[in-house]
């Protein structure tokens, strides 16, 4: 016999729930206990964050475990890293604000602003810049962004910067993150004029 929450073990094996899917966030909620036992018993675990309106699974990382990897790690390159500092940095600054929606809203031309302003005069700038909107495709494949609507330009693009990124990119991992990136942002002294 199937489960009456078998809609929501699928979702989350599909990839994060998010509360404004309603019909499966409630039943998420109601059935949080059965959900999170059933992932256990195959070695996944359940992270729901009602505040923010998110669950997704985690597979544990046991040394140990024999069991194949079922939930995807993806690689982030240094590009798809940078963006993301930058968009947890507009989530903070949004999430600071008394504003009435959770919904976080930024553009490629305001991205790329940021970008421009931490490099500065560096080199990096120009390569980064190059190849920016592979790197927001991947943001959003990754699930970071989410692309609202759009003009004729990638200027125009508007996007939902989603929740997720605060549970997969946490404040440690953040600094971390951002550390390195500055290292990177600053022009080398070979670089500087003498």
């Amino acid at each position: 016999k199937v489960v009456e929450y078998a809609h929501v073990l699928i979702k989350l094996l599909q990839d994060v729930l998010y509360d404004e899917d309603n019909a499966a966030w409630s039943d998420l909620l109601t059935f949080h206990i059965p959900v999170r036992d059933y992932f256990a018993k195959i070695g996944l675990e359940l992270h729901i964050d009602e505040r923010e309106g998110f669950a997704f699974l985690k597979q544990r990382d046991d040394e140990d475990s024999k069991l194949p990897r079922l939930v995807r790690r993806a690689p982030i390159s240094y590009d798809v890293s940078l963006i993301c500092v930058l968009m947890r940095e507009i989530l903070e600054e949004f999430d600071v604000k008394d504003v009435a929606s959770r919904k976080c809203f930024v553009t490629a031309a305001e991205l790329q602003e940021k970008i421009e302003i931490l490099f500065k005069d560096s080199p990096n700038k120009v390569r980064l810049l190059e190849r920016f909107d592979r790197t927001i495709q991947s943001a959003a494949r990754l699930g970071f962004l989410k692309e609202t609507d759009g003009g004729l330009n990638s200027g125009d693009m508007r996007y939902e910067v989603r929740r997720i990124i605060k549970a997969k990119i946490n404040n440690a991992k953040l600094e971390e993150i951002t550390r390195k990136l500055r290292q990177h942002a600053e022009p080398s002294l070979a670089e500087e004029p003498a």
